[in-house]
C-alpha cells in the first residue's frame, strides 16, 4: 500500500512540474531557463523513477533540470522586429 501512495504522490509532483513549464515567456532567457528546468526535472524524475526506484527519480530530477536549464537558457531565440519595409 505504502508504494501505491508513493507513486501517486510521484505521479502529481511531476503533473504540478509539467504544468508549470508551460509558464514562460519564450523570448526571455531566464523564464526559458525556468521552463526547461521544470521540463527537465520533470522527464529526469519519471525516467529515474523507472529505472532506479526514489532515490532514481531524486537523481534524475536534479540531472534534467540541471541540463533543461542549460538547453533553455541556451536555445533563447531574438525577439522578432516588427519594423514593416
Amino acid at each position: 500500500m505504502r508504494a501505491i501512495s508513493k507513486n501517486v504522490a510521484t505521479a502529481a509532483i511531476l503533473t504540478a512540474l509539467i504544468a508549470l513549464a508551460g509558464c514562460g515567456d519564450r523570448y526571455n532567457t531566464g523564464a526559458r531557463a525556468g521552463s526547461g528546468a521544470l521540463i527537465g526535472a520533470g522527464g529526469g524524475a519519471a525516467i529515474g523513477a523507472i529505472a532506479g526506484g526514489g532515490g532514481g527519480a531524486a537523481v534524475g530530477a536534479l540531472a534534467g533540470g540541471a541540463t533543461g536549464a542549460a538547453v533553455g537558457a541556451a536555445t533563447t531565440p531574438q525577439r522578432p522586429s516588427h519594423r514593416h519595409r
